[in-house]
């Protein structure tokens, strides 16, 4: 049943779709040159989702990595933004119809709506794998994961204690990696004196990937140093390992049913639903192939940019789903639309610059790979660091996130371990 609109129709130069790196970097530019635009998202805050593993185990807290939107964009008097959710694309009468009921006419439209998780058909795995994708799903892990240990506590069973502490990670890219590393620091340092009845060192934790080796987006000697530096933390990497079912109590990988307290989903990744309501090919992903400039084929006037947009490099490569890839898409966007709006003239392709590709394995240990030149152990985990803080968006951000990461480094602690989930309050039944 088609939706109506019950609020008249709006008039914007542009119309910006998500809040996300791209989005934002749109709306700054435009904002900057004076030219009306509306940003809508669904959230009221721009979140920097390279650091939502760390909010998944207790590292930071929601509000160290994101900043309100109308906060990043106050300084800009042409940015309006809407609390809404994009329910129609309506591109014949160029307008974009939101939960709320308003209509926003454009001109020029940017989808910028980012992705979400994919489990290949087995959707029904997202109920007991969760991903982490937005502050509720880190939120959700977090509560999960520390639930395990205090049910492990109350245990008197042996090993129902050992499955509630086995905790399994199915996916073996940075998202993954970083995610089963981080796990065992939570339990071998944060919450190592904190019971009585069990000992968090034993916790046991194992990273599925269904390929031949992990990090296979790095070059070939990062992947052996992260597989085997994550072997020294104590994660058990399993690799050409697929994974068939998943439960609340156990997991199938490569027909091994293995016992465990939770799975954590690190293998997949779909673009926005909303690009499909364009109506324009899209690949098995869900992203949608553009133009040199980032435009739709045959639909005039509309870009896509992030997550959702597929573009390719030289070597007629897909671009990666990566954070320096939308921000450098949304600043080449923004620039180009003020040319073409302000000045009538097209822009030249769009063309990515590689800053590196980095993943965290642990403490003091990580792989950065600059295409040029690979960099492995503390001084990459230094880079790694010196960039995260480097993109966070506001300077207030940076000072708590680097005072935390230090108190972290010299003290072993993690202050954000709370269970707030609402599934989690209520004791669950043991058996």
């Amino acid at each position: 049943m088609a939706v109506e609109s019950t609020v008249p129709i709006t008039g914007a130069n542009v119309v910006i779709v998500g809040a996300g790196f791209a989005g934002i970097e749109v709306a700054r530019t435009l904002g900057a040159a004076n030219i009306p635009t509306v940003l809508v998202d669904r959230q009221n805050f721009h979140l920097f989702q390279p650091l939502l593993y760390q909010v998944a185990t207790a590292a930071l807290s929601p509000a160290d990595i994101a900043e309100p939107i109308r906060k990043m964009v106050r300084r800009y008097s042409s940015v309006e933004v809407r609390l809404a959710e994009v329910v129609r694309i309506d591109h014949p009468a160029r307008t974009v119809l939101l939960s709320t009921g308003e209509s926003l006419a454009y001109r020029w439209l940017v989808l910028a709506a980012g992705a979400t998780h994919s489990y290949f058909g087995h959707d029904e795995w997202g109920q007991v794998a969760p991903g982490v994708k937005t502050i509720e799903d880190a939120r959700s892990v977090r509560a999960r994961l520390l639930r395990s240990f205090e049910l492990a506590e109350e245990s008197r069973d042996p090993v129902e204690q050992r499955r509630l502490m086995t905790f399994g990670v199915v996916g073996g890219g940075p998202t993954g990696v970083e995610m089963a590393g981080s796990i065992v620091e939570l339990a071998r340092y944060a919450l190592a004196k904190d019971f009585r009845r069990i000992n968090p060192r034993s916790a046991k934790v194992l990273l599925f990937e269904a390929g031949d080796r992990i990090l296979t987006s790095f070059p070939d000697s990062l992947a052996r140093y992260a597989r085997k530096q994550l072997a020294r933390l104590g994660v058990e990497v399993r690799t050409n390992c697929p994974v068939s079912d998943i439960t609340e109590r156990w997991l199938v990988a490569d027909g091994e049913k293995i016992p465990m307290g939770l799975a954590i989903w690190a293998a997949g990744v779909a673009a926005s639903p909303l690009g499909a309501t364009l109506g324009v090919q899209a690949d098995k992903a869900g992203r949608i192939e553009v133009n040199p400039d980032l435009s739709v084929p045959g639909m005039e006037g509309v870009y896509v940019a992030g997550d959702l947009a597929l573009v390719r490099d030289r070597q007629g490569r897909a671009l990666p789903g990566l954070a320096q890839v939308a921000k450098q898409q949304g600043a080449y966007l923004g620039r180009a639309l003020v040319k073409k709006i302000i000045a009538g003239a097209d822009s030249a392709p769009f063309v990515f610059n590689n800053r590196g590709n980095t993943a965290i394995i642990g403490r003091h240990s990580a792989v950065f790979d600059f295409g040029w030149c690979r960099v492995k152990g503390w001084p990459a985990w230094l880079l790694w660091a010196l960039i995260h803080v480097y993109l966070l968006v506001g300077f207030e951000h940076r000072l708590l996130v680097v005072a935390q990461w230090v108190w972290r480094y010299l003290t072993y602690e993690r202050g954000a371990r709370l269970i707030l989930e609402p599934e989690c309050s209520s004791r669950s039944k043991l058996k």
